[in-house]
């Protein structure tokens, strides 16, 4: 259970110097968007800080956020967090299993109650669904999400799925699968998209959370505004190759190995927000788009119903489809038309996946 030791003894505990701790201070100024001057005060507030219960819940998901986590590099600010919480519940990680594992649940809940933070990753079968499609202990996901968030200061919904319903909510949605966001109307909820998110927006929550005991600044779909404030396609560095009209036609082509931006392979950037391309993933080695794929926008609203991921810019039903595809004569001009009819009409886009059934795929194999 979450100790009564500071963050700051906790640190030291692990071994962190005072000038690491400081680094660690202003590297989280950083990553919540604010000026190296607030170093100090982070600095201060940590040292203080209690150690906070994590109880972090897995309901209709792949484990893919979890892993995303996981495969965080020494030193960084992840470590650092995740050295200094209680997680006291998680399906994946914990090494207890059947009673002992809910009762630490309970404990926690118990123990921290209007203090600990839920976690959740994985969308929910709705309340009106067959409960039996997604359990935990005998416990449908419903009932052991109202159970945990009662005495919750917060709730944080990682990953698409959580954040927005994602693959298990796509048609025809078979679970009847809902959002945290769609239950949870008397917590804060902050939503954490992507498949899966980057792992430092994660901690990033967490850090601001545990500096000043609020939660940060949202967007209209509450996401942590300094994480999905701005769109890939204005962060991508083959941006100016956009702008220039250059595109790759294939993957193998001479455009594709020249790094030419990938708008025409099917790169939704330009109504795609997040953080992928400045934070980077594996220690910051890389992220889709610099490896040669184009970004499918799976951090966005039903991403997985809005069009062919390599079709050029699924756009919403009805709009001029023949002159985004144009880009390269009009330039810059798309992303900004792209961008604003994402905002405005994203959740009517058009849904041009093709269906197959069991029968038709099987003579395919």
């Amino acid at each position: 259970m979450a100790t009564s030791k500071t963050l700051g003894e906790s640190l030291r505990q692990h071994g962190v110097s005072r000038r690491g701790f400081l680094k660690f201070c202003a590297a989280t100024a950083s990553m919540m968007a604010l000026p190296p001057s607030m170093a100090p005060a982070i600095a201060q507030a940590l040292e203080k800080a209690r150690r906070p219960s994590v109880i972090w819940l897995s309901f209709q998901e792949c484990t893919g956020c979890t892993e995303s986590l996981t495969r965080s590099f020494s030193p960084t600010v992840e470590n650092l967090i995740f050295d200094v919480i209680s997680l006291d519940y998680h399906h994946t990680l914990q090494a207890a299993a059947g009673d002992a594992a809910e009762h630490a649940r309970e404990q926690a809940m118990n123990s921290n109650a209007g203090e600990y933070l839920v976690v959740v990753d994985g969308s929910l079968p709705g309340p009106k669904a067959n409960p039996g499609y997604s359990t935990i202990a005998g416990i449908s996901n419903y009932d052991m999400l109202m159970d945990t968030i009662d005495g919750a200061a917060a709730v944080v919904a990682v990953g698409t799925c959580a954040a927005f319903g994602g693959l298990p909510k796509a048609d025809p949605n078979p679970t009847g699968a809902v959002s945290v966001q769609d239950l949870v109307k008397d917590k804060p909820v902050i939503n954490v998209s992507g498949c899966p998110p980057v792992p430092m927006v994660i901690t990033g929550v967490l850090a601001q959370f545990l500096t000043f005991g609020t939660i940060p600044e949202l967007d209209e779909y509450g996401r942590p505004r300094a994480f999905f404030g701005q769109s890939i396609h204005d962060r991508c560095y083959r941006r100016p190759f956009y702008d220039k009209g250059k595109f790759a036609e294939s993957f193998d082509d001479e455009g594709a190995k020249a790094g030419w931006c990938l708008y025409r392979l099917g790169c939704k950037g330009p109504m795609t927000y997040n953080a992928c391309a400045t934070m980077k993933w594996n220690g910051g080695a890389s992220w889709p788009v610099e490896a040669g794929y184009p970004c499918l926008g799976c951090s966005e609203p039903d991403f997985w119903d809005a069009g062919g991921f390599y079709k050029a810019l699924s756009v919403p039903t009805g709009s001029p489809g023949d002159v985004l595809l144009t880009a390269g004569a009009v330039g810059a001009a798309v992303g900004v038309g792209a961008g604003l009819m994402s905002r405005n009409q994203g959740k009517q886009a058009a849904k041009h996946h093709d269906k197959v059934t069991a029968d038709q795929l099987e003579e395919k194999l």
